[in-house]
């Protein structure tokens, strides 16, 4: 396969750019999409390749995207990933217990999904103001210089806790994503990575975007483990 050279970016490695086509030839539509999709995966892996973490928020079903997006990330999804070598694997081979672990274990990415620990958000919620508790848990992971990414999801994009935590993600020094429908809203202004996708609605906006985040994910396994 030819690597297609992508806008503000160097061809895509084979193994993803097929990713890339076979999504786009099953939804020719969402070629509005392939930009953010793209610049996503890169700001993703170089993350991941600096040993930096993956943070995600959204409410409602954007909250359930954010998980199911970890869900793929933190195993295998379409690639089977083994764990083989590093000083985890190693210090495994010690014990026939150590060993059994090594076999059954995969290697998976490091993503933390904001609001996900109810103890965190009820304590700043009840204490402060719950519109910021995205913003306050971010800060607590990434307040110290730790490499990162937000991607955060509203099909409006105009979330509050969620504009807030990507205003934290980038005094931090954290790369951000605004993963939005077509409008974009205010993470469209101001996300480094306006990710608009197309629907006339919130379902259809949202059916589309679990499309692309399944490509998203498959592109950043695909890099690592293809």
């Amino acid at each position: 396969m030819v690597k297609r050279e992508a806008k503000g970016g160097p061809p895509l490695p084979s193994q993803v750019a097929e990713v890339v086509a076979e999504m786009l030839g099953r939804f020719e539509f969402l070629e509005s999409a392939r930009e953010g999709l793209e610049k996503s995966y890169r700001a993703i892996v170089k993350t991941y390749e600096a040993g930096g973490m993956f943070y995600l928020c959204g409410n409602g079903g954007s909250f359930a995207d954010a998980i199911h997006i970890k869900g793929e990330l933190t195993k295998s999804f379409m690639i089977r990933r083994s764990l083989t070598c590093g000083p985890v694997y190693e210090t495994l081979q010690a014990t026939a217990e150590g060993r059994e672990l090594a076999e059954k274990l995969e290697p998976g990415f490091p993503v933390i999904v904001l609001g996900e620990s109810h103890s965190i958000r009820s304590a700043y919620e009840n204490d402060r103001d719950p519109v910021y508790s995205y913003a306050q848990e971010l800060l607590s992971f990434a307040g110290h210089g730790q490499p990162g990414v937000l991607m955060g999801i509203s099909t409006s994009g105009n979330a509050k806790n969620v504009t807030a935590a990507l205003r934290v993600a980038k005094a931090c020094g954290l790369a951000t994503i605004g993963f939005t429908g077509p409008g974009g809203g205010r993470l469209a202004e101001i996300a480094d990575i306006a990710w608009r996708v197309p629907g006339k609605n919130t379902p259809e906006i949202q059916e589309n975007q679990v499309v692309l985040y399944h490509a998203l994910c498959r592109m950043v396994e695909g890099y690592f483990f293809g």
